[in-house]
């Protein structure tokens, strides 16, 4: 529109937790008088999976969508008044606010085959014009897992072992055992791990530790749906040699730094689930995985502390680790009263270049 300057959505910050309040503004520059009806907002938590299958020779497009919160308001005017009124030309800003609901929210997500987001969508009605649309998107931390739940502060201990001979002479026996001091972390701690390894064999072996995200999508389409899976990477970490008819003990201390990554997200969204797997194995140059050991790591919100103390990590919000696509998000994104067309393209969703944030512990606040 060619007497509007200036059209924009603000809010306090960009990370909000369930049940928080969500104060902002609609921004609008206008260079000369004209009439507007009413400004209405939209506040939508959504996940959406989407992609392509082969159905009798036929390529086919699934999706599916779930909805967490949808909020309006009208915040300027009202629905269709008898007098439109005029909004003269200036700067003004008109004040809105909305309350997420307090239940368990899946965290913001980006991925190719799904995705959650929540936004903010502005609709200027007016009268002789197609309504200008704006949209701003923001960040929700969820769901609310307190790593200092009893059910995360017990230690894991798992131990296996492989023999190259029979078991009742005892020779050739590999060993090795894990233990886990706690089971769930907030971004940005370290993982708690012992290991203890006997090797009794011939070879030389190796400690590998490594941290693995899980990603299950799911579509409710038919009569069984489908899914689809996807497995990342987050770090890896290589021990040194142990030799043979030597023991080896060793302690993680601040080498496994978990970085930012979403929450683990299971049993909250039919649509996706994320989790996570720690998988501690031995290899030798001839054979990998000889041994290994599997626990289940939960990534929360908020962070472990010391029993006893009154001292609290300072949390910040960092992007996500390199493996979950996506780019920075810059402003809100406008549709300028665009019509259907006619074309595919305008039914389908909207790239978001935004990446979303996640609870960290912030080390340079530790004393």
């Amino acid at each position: 529109m060619d007497y509007i300057r200036d059209f924009d959505i603000k809010l306090e910050k960009e990370y909000y937790y369930a049940g928080e309040q969500i104060n902002g503004n609609v921004v609008l520059d206008t260079i000369e008088n004209f009439k507007l009806r009413t400004i209405r907002v939209l506040m939508r938590g959504k996940a959406h999976a989407e992609w392509k299958i082969l159905l009798s020779g036929d390529r086919k497009n699934l999706k599916d969508d779930q909805y967490f919160v949808e909020k309006r308001q009208v915040i300027y005017g009202r629905n269709y008044p008898e007098h439109i009124p005029v909004l003269p030309r200036g700067l003004h800003k008109f004040p809105f606010s909305f309350s997420l609901p307090e239940c368990s929210l899946p965290c913001s997500f980006e991925s190719r085959p799904a995705f959650v987001r929540y936004y903010f969508k502005v609709t200027l009605d007016i009268p002789y014009a197609s309504a200008p649309q704006g949209t701003k998107y923001f960040t929700v931390i969820g769901p609310h897992i307190d790593c200092m739940e009893e059910q995360y502060l017990k230690p894991i201990d798992l131990e296996d072992s492989r023999s190259t001979c029979c078991w009742c002479c005892k020779r050739g026996t590999l060993k090795l055992r894990g233990v886990l001091e706690r089971s769930a972390y907030v971004c940005k701690e370290t993982l708690k791990l012992r290991t203890s390894i006997d090797n009794q064999t011939d070879e030389v072996v190796r400690l590998v530790v490594t941290l693995e995200q899980h990603c299950e999508f799911f579509i409710s389409k038919g009569v069984l749906g489908v899914n689809k899976e996807a497995k990342h990477v987050v770090f890896q970490y290589t021990g040194s040699n142990v030799k043979p008819r030597t023991k080896n003990n060793w302690y993680s201390a601040n080498g496994l730094l978990i970085p930012p990554m979403p929450t683990t997200t299971v049993g909250i969204c039919r649509l996706l689930q994320i989790y996570y797997i720690l998988t501690v194995s031995l290899h030798s140059d001839k054979e990998q995985d000889i041994i290994q050991i599997q626990f289940p790591i939960t990534i929360g919100t908020v962070p472990f502390r010391i029993p006893n103390s009154n001292q609290t990590p300072t949390i910040k919000y960092e992007n996500s680790c390199s493996h979950v696509e996506g780019g920075l998000y810059l402003a809100p994104e406008f549709l300028l009263g665009e019509v259907y067309d006619g074309e595919e393209h305008y039914l389908r969703e909207p790239v978001v270049l935004y990446k979303p944030l996640y609870a960290t512990v912030d080390k340079s606040k530790d004393k």
